[in-house]
């Protein structure tokens, strides 16, 4: 499955992470490419919608919240996750590119 990112401000903050991080990020990603919508918890979880949240533990949490379309995973936004839930601000974000895509 090929991945493409919504806007290069995810390429930014990924790039930003330190490379610990950045490498789990890494790993997740290639998870996604290889298995597509079959990737499960602990990695991903649906959020309702048609969006998922990619999730990578370690010393701080990143959630990437993307959606799939045409055959591709389109990465709508990234971030450092510092509660329990998902802030509103994140997912709404998240689902004004999704809306612009589909």
């Amino acid at each position: 499955m090929e991945i493409r990112n919504f806007t290069t401000d995810i390429d930014k903050f990924l790039n930003g992470l330190e490379e610990t991080t950045r490498s789990k990020v890494s790993k997740v990603l290639h998870m996604l490419i290889v298995v597509g919508s079959e990737i499960e918890m602990p990695y991903s979880k649906s959020l309702g919608g048609g969006l998922f949240e990619l999730r990578v533990s370690g010393k701080i949490s990143i959630r990437i919240i993307y959606c799939f379309h045409e055959n591709c995973a389109i990465l709508l936004h990234a971030f450092a996750k510092k509660t329990d839930k998902i802030a509103k601000k994140e997912l709404d974000l998240a689902k004004k590119r999704q809306t612009s895509i589909l």
